[in-house]
């Protein structure tokens, strides 16, 4: 740790998570679920993400690989926000990202592990070919309530 790590933390140790279990951090509850993936070709193991705080509800895939998810999170309620790849890397590709993304019902998505090519067929699967990046996004839980599967693309 460098000191301008320490100084921002103050004498404050963080909470980590890291990979597949349960954990409570505050009024935060977390649950990581093992899921595969094939990033850089290769099969590794990936964890999917389910946190739940202040009233919302955030599901990240990070780069899951296929359309298995873990039976668990199948059951979980509808996400608010859904974090999910859309190709490149060995993560899922745009269309079974949008197959993927119909099935759980989310409210917001925002795609992940893309390139420009990806990204944009992701858009065209989701007919939100319109969407245009934005730079900072900041939810509530009344920001969420009416939408269905509305693509949100970070970064500028």
């Amino acid at each position: 740790m460098n000191g301008a790590e320490e100084a921002a933390r103050g004498e404050r140790q963080p909470f980590v998570i890291s990979g597949p279990g349960e954990y409570e951090v505050k009024d935060m509850v977390i649950a990581g679920f093992a899921s595969g993936s094939k990033w850089g070709g290769e099969a590794r193991t990936n964890t999917v993400y389910y946190v739940h705080f202040d009233g919302m509800s955030i599901l990240y895939l990070g780069a899951l690989g296929d359309l298995d998810l873990p039976g668990d999170v199948l059951e979980m309620d509808s996400p608010d926000v859904l974090i999910l790849p859309v190709g490149g890397g060995g993560a899922l590709s745009p269309a079974e990202a949008q197959k993927l993304a119909v099935k759980l019902e989310a409210k917001i998505i925002i795609p992940i592990l893309y390139d420009d090519k990806s990204l944009k067929q992701f858009l065209k699967e989701a007919g939100e070919e319109g969407v245009k990046p934005v730079d900072k996004l900041t939810i509530k839980p009344r920001d969420v309530a009416g939408k269905e599967n509305e693509v949100v693309v970070l970064g500028a």
